[in-house]
């Protein structure tokens, strides 16, 4: 072991206070301790190590008032050899002779039996070589790995998974596709709008980090979570009267959004969700923003963009287009009309270099926004197009499927760290465009006022060492390449003119609209602002969260409810298709040859639901599998007692949890003092019994701990989850009958209702019937030769 700092607590309030900063452990018979620390399998090692057995009167064992009460320091000998115990609460004797060897026993405390940690070869395994979820990681490496002695009753998250992390709205990928593998579209799909009302959009053009976080792509293929995404999406456009409805109540509140992009419009939802009359204006002739007008229609068809539109107005929200603020449209006149005013003007403003020859250049979102204008021309033989974003790629692919023969793109990023995803540089690449990383502009090289090309240099780093944007050029390492026209996707600005001066707005150092980060509140009262226009240019998930979030500000401001969104489902068992998870292949969408893309249609197509359902399959749902080994904990569950700490009192069911690294609800510094139990009701019996392959030392494969007679039987299993496992659908199946072979049987069958084991462990299933039906059997037989009536003794 490595050298630690040692310390014999007198009183717990002293024991408490060593244990403050987290930095110390505590030691309460050292069974499981000083195994941890041997083998060092924590990414921490404590500094300082708290010994509470020398803490006094922490080790009763006695009934006093109709209760059992147990020191947190009571030997497990003790209490498996008390009298009052094995008398009248049968089942946590037994659960106490049952663990390890007399010799463990003789050392282990009740309460360091139930505060143990998790058993799972790669938690435990020496010197921390996995870094899994209960040490902080981001994988369970079981789900995939060796599984044979893990959970039959799925996982439990630790936290929110790397793809919901990843994704700017924080939607709960996992959970909409659990709902998509179980065929509940309509639950799927509102899982998403909780966080995102325009999934059909985000579906096609999202940049997906979720998918480049997910767990998958470590062993082999992500799972397709736009492809998935989509097929909800199209559900949602199909169904707008189901999806998109008006609220039932009204605020009396009004809001008006300036921009109908897709901050704008994520705000507009959000607030009409909640019941405020909403009016979104906007400069264009169409709502929609960049959506409709920046991104191309073989990315995002104008039609899907236009439904939701449509949905939007079906709502109740308000549109009036080719309104321009601050000169159509009085922007004091609004704030004075209005409960609430939000800005979501985009960035449509094109940046200036400073290159020498940059006024021969075009914008490429003027490029894109006026295709019509260069259809009717002629965009050239020869394009350059610098920039190495999605935009970027828009531009060249616009530009190629124009009619260009050659075009080349340039950036000043090297190939791997370019911004524009994986998916949209394969599709460039696929209709032959060149790509040059790792090069700068220099100046663009004229004849007679039209330009010829472009001189380049080499880019040898694009940040700094402090995270800055700072290129560093080598000025000796210089190239040309030649060009009729120039589009420049190197790069968008907020056009914040409309504002005016006399309409006093604070701005950043950035030039943007300063806003509180929780709220979107700008410095005017009132006032508040979302998506590029407030962050900078973002993708379009990235403006869907910041509308959101501006909405949540203004319904707060005005003293709305928002509606409260579904808590986190990280209490709850993570289920998955332990089939589906062994494909390693994703779902690939169906697109058309490159010979028949076109600029007016989709290059793909989405994914039918039933094949968005098979990908959903392939989802890990990736959560703690490992197992909770306590013989103690489902005995005290069943026999429904209280843990006592230093600060409060926690029903044993509660007791449990999936934590990092801890196994329990205590915090850093609580201690257990004490477990009580009420003394069982005349007529009650208990048992529990436990499966292992070497009985005498091993932790259980399967062990069950019941409680019958009183007014509901209680039926507890451990070492088949990550946490004890309370059997309700065995409870309900025996509630109120006399316990004979076949109702025992039958309960063991309800037990496993809601299994879901692997392959490797589906063994575990029949132990856990069998144990079900034994420990209900016992329990029978105690009540048999229980007196009519109890005594102290």
């Amino acid at each position: 072991m490595k050298a630690f700092e040692h310390s014999n607590a007198r009183t717990v309030a002293e024991a408490v206070l060593a244990l403050g900063g987290g930095e110390a452990k505590l030691n309460a018979g050292g069974t499981e301790l000083l195994g941890t620390l041997k083998d060092n399998i924590l990414p921490e090692y404590p500094k300082r190590v708290v010994n509470l057995k020398t803490v006094k009167d922490l080790d009763r064992v006695r009934e006093e008032e109709g209760a059992l009460r147990i020191g947190a320091l009571a030997r497990l000998s003790d209490i498996a050899e008390s009298d009052a115990v094995r008398r009248n609460y049968t089942a946590l004797a037994q659960a106490a002779r049952a663990v390890a060897t007399p010799h463990i026993r003789d050392m282990g405390t009740i309460g360091g039996n139930i505060a143990q940690m998790n058993r799972c070869w790669y938690f435990r395994k020496p010197e921390n070589r996995f870094n899994c979820l209960r040490k902080g990681g981001d994988e369970c490496f079981a789900l995939l790995g060796d599984h044979r002695y893990h959970s039959v009753f799925g996982s439990v998250k630790t936290g929110a998974n790397p793809c919901t992390r990843a994704c700017p709205a924080g939607t709960d990928i996992p959970a909409y596709l659990e709902m998509l593998r179980d065929g509940d579209l309509d639950g799927a799909a509102r899982a998403i709008l909780e966080v995102n009302p325009m999934p059909a959009i985000t579906g096609r053009v999202c940049a997906h980090f979720c998918q480049g976080a997910c767990n998958r792509s470590l062993t082999d293929e992500a799972v397709l979570i736009g492809g998935a995404e989509r097929a909800v999406g199209d559900y949602i456009a199909e169904h707008p009267d189901r999806f998109y409805t008006a609220p039932t109540a009204k605020t009396g509140k009004s809001v008006a959004v300036i921009g109908a992009g897709p901050a704008g419009l994520s705000a507009a939802y959000f607030l009409r969700k909640a019941g405020n009359s909403v009016t979104v204006f906007d400069a264009k002739d169409e709502a929609g923003g960049m959506l409709m007008y920046a991104i191309p229609a073989y990315r995002l068809p104008k039609d899907a963009v236009r439904r939701y539109i449509r949905a939007l107005a079906g709502m109740g929200i308000a549109f009036r287009t080719g309104v321009r603020a601050g000169e159509d449209l009085s922007i004091e006149a609004l704030e004075r009309d209005c409960d609430a005013l939000c800005f979501a003007t985009g960035a449509w403003k094109r940046p200036v270099l400073g290159i020498a020859g940059e006024e021969l250049t075009v914008f490429g979102l003027d490029f894109l926004t006026d295709i019509g204008r260069w259809m009717a021309g002629k965009v050239g033989a020869e394009v350059l197009v610098a920039g190495g974003g999605n935009v970027a790629m828009d531009v060249a692919i616009t530009a190629k499927r124009l009619g260009a023969d050659k075009v080349t793109l340039v950036c000043l990023e090297a190939r791997d760290l370019m911004p524009a995803s994986a998916e949209e540089i394969a599709r460039a690449e696929a209709e032959g465009i060149r790509i040059l990383p790792s090069l700068g502009l220099s100046r663009v090289i004229e004849e007679n006022g039209a330009p010829k090309g472009m001189e380049l240099k080499r880019c040898l780093r694009v940040i700094d060492e402090n995270g800055a944007f700072n290129p560093l050029y080598d000025e000796t390492a210089r190239m040309f390449v030649g060009a009729e026209n120039i589009l420049m996707a190197v790069g968008q600005q907020a056009d914040l003119s409309f504002i005016g001066e006399k309409y006093l707005l604070q701005l950043n150092r950035r030039g943007l609209i300063d806003i509180a980060e929780e709220s979107g509140m700008t410095s005017r009262a009132g006032v508040f602002a979302a998506g590029d226009a407030a962050t900078g240019p973002a993708t379009v998930i990235g403006s869907v969260a910041s509308g959101r979030k501006a909405a949540d500000g203004i319904n707060r401001y005005m003293g709305v409810d928002g509606g409260a969104r579904s808590a986190a489902r990280g209490a709850k068992p993570g289920r998955r298709d332990t089939k589906g998870i062994q494909n390693g292949r994703a779902l690939k969408l169906r697109e058309l040859d490159a010979e028949k893309r076109r600029l007016d249609l989709e290059d793909s197509l989405s994914p039918t639901a039933e094949e968005a359902a098979d990908e959903a399959r392939r989802c890990l749902n990736c959560g703690c599998c490992s197992v909770h080994p306590s013989d103690l904990a489902p005995a005290l569950i069943a026999l429904d007692a209280s843990i006592i700490t230093d600060r409060r009192e926690i029903k044993a069911e509660d007791f449990f949890a999936v934590n990092v690294p801890s196994s329990t609800v205590l915090e850093r510094d609580e201690i257990i003092t004490e477990i009580r139990i009420e003394k069982p009701a005349s007529g009650t019996g208990s048992a529990f019994v436990k499966f292992a392959f070497r009985k005498s030392i091993d932790f259980p494969i399967v062990n069950c701990a019941v409680s019958v007679g009183g007014e509901q039987p209680r039926i507890c299993l451990n070492a088949v989850a990550p946490k004890p496992y309370r059997a309700v659908h065995a409870e309900r199946a025996i509630a109120g009958k006399t316990i004979d072979e076949t109702l025992a049987e039958e309960a063991g069958q309800a037990a496993v209702r809601e299994a879901q084991a692997f392959e490797s462990n589906a063994y575990k299933l029949q132990l856990t019937r069998t144990m079900v039906k034994r420990a209900l059997l016992a329990a029978a037989r105690v009540r048999e030769t229980t007196p009519a009536k109890r005594t102290d003794g």
